[in-house]
């Protein structure tokens, strides 16, 4: 299997996995759905990312993803009309958030961590490579 089939087909498994993050109703509920969402949306960025970059270094996606998604959250904090309106929209929830919390930090790590793996163990060979 290819490294850009590999990495689609895990794209297609990770959006309907964070999706039900946030609807999960069994064990540990309130963990899943404050947290293990964040790791499932840092790893589908970077995937992304070595989707569209097949060449892209893994660590350096990993790393801007990780930088990215942290700004993202501490926007979390900032009140402005335009974000508050882009906010209450189900994708604006969903790519935005709505309330900051230093405790998802550490699941954006995990979240980098796993897609670093993930773009890692698929690296093109150079025969894959555009």
């Amino acid at each position: 299997m290819s490294a850009q089939l590999w990495r689609a087909l895990l794209l297609v498994a990770l959006v309907p996995l964070g999706l039900a993050t946030k609807s999960y109703a069994g064990p540990g509920a309130d963990w899943v759905q404050a947290h293990l969402g964040g790791t499932a949306y840092v790893m589908f960025w970077i995937v992304l990312l070595g989707v569209v970059r097949p060449s892209a270094r893994p660590l350096s996606v990993a790393l801007a993803v990780a930088l990215l998604t942290s700004g993202v959250e501490a926007l979390q904090l900032v009140s402005a009309p335009a974000l508050d309106v882009i906010r209450s929209t189900p994708v604006g929830r969903v790519l935005l958030g709505r309330t900051f919390s230093w405790w998802d930090f550490p699941y954006y790590g995990l979240g980098a961590l796993l897609g670093w793996l993930a773009l890692a163990v698929s690296r093109p060979r150079e025969s894959e490579v555009p």
